[in-house]
């Protein structure tokens, strides 16, 4: 075996409560002023006002930008960043699910590094470390929390620019299933399924490592076993617990492997289509993971099992195959909607079809896939998710 990085934040605080550490973790490492990074919906809720009071009690100074209200866009990272310079912040703490955080992370490391955020799109091209970054989740879905990318899309173009690098790794995570208990049954499916996906693709990716392997199972099997109760009762307290736990080992998973087919597949939808990314994931994870069996057949049949799907006595095939159905059968469960329930054309879709698999492909992410496809499969992948619900 190769030497292997494996990169984790610094420091993960889990845990019903964890939330009341903030201060102090912020205030033993020296850190003065944060700019806090949010949206309007943790602003309503009073949660904002809580990491505020929270530092304030460890004499830490705030700013506030609550203006990621959607999929992060460049200029929320231009706005951001210049709150940060005015206030004079020295770090950032960033509350909310996916979108809050992957903002965050670009604000961090364009307090140090020149240009825009653009000029750093793709692997390993941020070449300053960026300020201190503490990542407070709400949901449990993209483990961003725990990952070295962010992706934000460049309006003038309309694509998702994904963006890694070792530096954009949260310093601090903390990680607390109360902070869960606001979000509606919608988004507990969408961030559940796109933390499912995070586990599997990492699991299949031909980047995968022994140590990656761990974290995937672990979490295949806490969000399989659980994100029905949380979907179906939101105060369910341990069944949150487990959902959190599973998206941050599958976000550690990913980032330390790879995402594959699926996420270079779903991101062009979502620039397109302006549909939620774990939404997107959930309408491409059966197809793509049908066209992937034949790739890896032995770990598709782990996820299987791992699923709670009982193997035992078929043939390899059949038991990889177990996972679509497990699959399908989720998605069903928790109601996430089609691309055509979501109002999708199928004319424009296909339209769209050949740039949005150029897309996928320029992404690098299909190549980590055990099948690797075409250009012409992958048009033909997005027409079979469309046709999923006929």
């Amino acid at each position: 075996m190769q030497p292997r990085e494996f990169i984790t934040p610094a420091q993960i605080v889990v845990g019903s409560g964890a939330l009341e550490q903030l201060g102090e973790q912020c205030r033993k490492r020296g850190w003065r002023k944060a700019l806090i990074v949010s949206d309007k919906i943790m602003q309503s809720l009073g949660l904002v006002t809580r990491v505020e009071q929270l530092l304030a009690a460890s004499e830490i100074g705030s700013a506030v930008y609550a203006g990621v209200n959607t999929e992060p866009v460049v200029e929320f990272v231009q706005e951001g960043l210049q709150i940060f310079k005015d206030a004079e912040c020295d770090f950032v703490v960033s509350v909310g699910g996916g979108s809050p955080i992957d903002a965050a992370k670009a604000i961090a490391v364009m307090a140090t590094n020149s240009g825009s955020i653009e000029l750093y799109k793709g692997i390993g091209k941020i070449t300053t470390p960026g300020v201190p970054l503490v990542a407070i989740p709400t949901t449990a879905g993209t483990g961003s929390e725990a990952t070295l990318y962010t992706v934000i899309t460049d309006q003038k173009t309309d694509v998702k620019m994904l963006i890694g690098s070792p530096y954009l790794m949260p310093t601090v995570a903390i990680v607390d299933p109360l902070l869960t208990l606001s979000s509606p049954p919608g988004v507990t499916a969408a961030t559940g399924v796109d933390a499912l996906v995070h586990a599997i693709e990492a699991y299949v990716s031909v980047k995968r490592q022994p140590m990656t392997d761990i974290f995937c199972l672990s979490a295949i099997e806490l969000i399989a076993q659980n994100i029905r109760q949380a979907w179906s009762n939101g105060n369910n307290i341990e069944a949150r617990e487990k959902m959190m736990l599973g998206a941050m080992q599958a976000g550690i998973a990913f980032s330390n492997s790879s995402v594959a087919l699926v996420h270079g597949m779903s991101r062009p939808i979502g620039a397109n289509f302006h549909i939620a990314h774990g939404v997107s994931n959930a309408a491409l994870l059966a197809v793509v993971t049908q066209f992937s069996l034949i790739g890896d057949p032995v770990r598709y049949a782990d996820v299987a099992r791992a699923m709670g799907e009982p193997i035992e006595g078929l043939s390899m095939m059949k038991a990889a195959d177990r996972s679509v159905k497990a699959i399908r059968r989720l998605v069903k469960d928790i109601k996430i909607p089609s691309l055509k329930q979501l109002g999708v054309e199928r004319e424009r879709l296909m339209e769209l079809a050949p740039a949005m698999a150029d897309a996928a492909i320029d992404s690098g992410s299909p190549n980590n896939n055990p099948r690797k496809p075409t250009r012409q499969e992958i048009i033909e992948l997005y027409a079979l998710a469309y046709d999923e619900d006929d």
